[in-house]
């Protein structure tokens, strides 16, 4: 059995964190044997490694291997791809097509971005991993193959079965081992390794010298979060060979080429509400609810009030502080001058008779109010139409003439007129 270091040394992975170190262990274990791996990790963490690790150290290393990303394939033809199909099984079928399972008889199948397979196809590798059986597509005949299958997924594989996303009998199949390769962020004594690796590998590609970091961009580097991973890394390695053109890097330098909104600080994230969070937003729901239920009081008591002296100026005079409330502390906006030109429209002018004898007991007040506003709300509706109406007659259809005999604006005249449709 090889060691770590020579592994490691042979498929070009570099570094010594201790749980990179036990994932290339489980590898070269599991290697000799046909039980199924999941590899699991962030994207970019280097999860196509292991799979290469696993073929070559095991017997099938002189057969097929193929890597397939389930991610890129589109939905309608990933069975096809797969399993293969049928000339004449669907449109564009002109010919019969072995599919992977097929041509990689013996070898190993690498299925990248696993999680991303459809239920229907999960279904169809599911029946692979328990007796190696498929069906090709527009076909009814079984046919066998000896696939050892490696899969990789950056998926929360818990919250896809959860979410009825992926099949947990099939993620229990796949996991026999797993294989879990650790963020960049949490392997720190080798990003600068990394890094440096990258800029030699740059240096001889592009044919210019090696770029080189300062202490304080070495320090910049180490607490940056590479959410990215290994691939964001050597993305900026490459930027910084291919543009720069002095060759020591300063820290200034190094952080125009990281994005300015990370944070090198974990993220912590709530994936789920907590019964006090629910109780806590009824709670606010219920003070809203309540506060409208004041300002809808407030608004009758302001039309009573109206209504009964027919002066508009004394009335916002005497409840300046309840019309700010309701229409806000800016009191030259032109919405809250058409409110005041609204209730003017509504006045009852001071020598009306009144129509009802208002209650003297204090405490049927509001109900009272409410009685006279919903027998009233119809009458003054008409009175309100009709008055527009003639004065519109009187001028002739001129609603600028109409706005001055009613006192109004003529912005809200032509409102009104909308909302009538006269």
């Amino acid at each position: 059995m090889e060691s770590i270091q020579a592994t490691k040394q042979r498929f070009g992975i570099i570094g010594n964190n201790s749980a990179l170190n036990r994932a290339v262990e489980k590898a070269i274990q599991v290697s000799p044997t046909d039980i199924s791996v999941l590899v699991t990790g962030e994207s970019g963490v280097g999860k196509e490694s292991i799979p290469k690790i696993i073929h070559q150290l095991s017997h099938r290393k002189h057969n097929k291997y193929i890597a397939v990303n389930c991610g890129a394939i589109p939905e309608g033809t990933i069975d096809s791809e797969l399993f293969g199909h049928e000339k004449g099984a669907f449109t564009g079928a002109t010919a019969t097509r072995n599919g992977y399972f097929e041509v990689a008889d013996g070898g190993t199948i690498f299925l990248d971005e696993v999680g991303e397979l459809p239920l229907t196809t999960q279904v169809r590798l599911l029946r692979v991993l328990e007796n190696g059986e498929f069906l090709k597509v527009g076909s009814s005949k079984v046919q066998k193959t000896n696939v050892r299958i490696v899969a990789a997924t950056n998926v929360n594989m818990f919250d896809a079965i959860k979410k009825e996303q992926f099949r947990e009998d099939l993620y229990y199949r796949l996991s026999t081992v797993d294989i879990n390769l650790p963020p960049l962020r949490e392997r720190q004594e080798d990003i600068h390794l990394l890094f440096r690796k990258f800029a030699s590998d740059f240096a001889l590609k592009y044919k210019m010298p090696t770029i080189k970091l300062t202490d304080d961009a070495i320090q910049i580097l180490l607490k940056f979060r590479w959410s990215g991973n290994i691939r964001q890394l050597r993305n900026v390695a490459e930027q910084i060979s291919v543009l720069e053109q002095t060759r020591l890097i300063s820290a200034d330098t190094l952080k125009g080429y990281l994005p300015s909104g990370s944070s090198n600080l974990p993220a912590v994230i709530k994936t789920s509400k907590s019964e006090s969070d629910f109780s806590s937003e009824r709670e606010i729901l219920y003070k809203v609810l309540f506060d409208m239920k004041a300002d809808l009081n407030d608004l009758k008591k302001l039309t009573m009030e109206l209504m009964k002296s027919g002066n508009t100026k004394e009335v916002e005079k005497d409840h300046e502080g309840l019309i700010e409330k309701i229409y806000g502390d800016n009191t030259n906006d032109s919405d809250y001058e058409d409110a005041i030109e609204d209730l003017q429209v509504l006045s009852i002018p001071q020598n009306a008779e009144p129509t009802k004898t208002y209650p003297t007991d204090v405490n049927d007040k509001y109900h009272f109010a409410e009685e006279i506003e919903e027998e009233e709300t119809l009458s003054l509706h008409d009175k309100e139409l009709e008055l527009i109406k003639k004065s519109l007659e009187r001028h002739q259809g001129k609603r600028k003439l109409a706005a001055e005999e009613l006192g109004i604006s003529e912005r809200t005249l032509y409102r009104k007129i909308k909302q009538f449709d006269l």
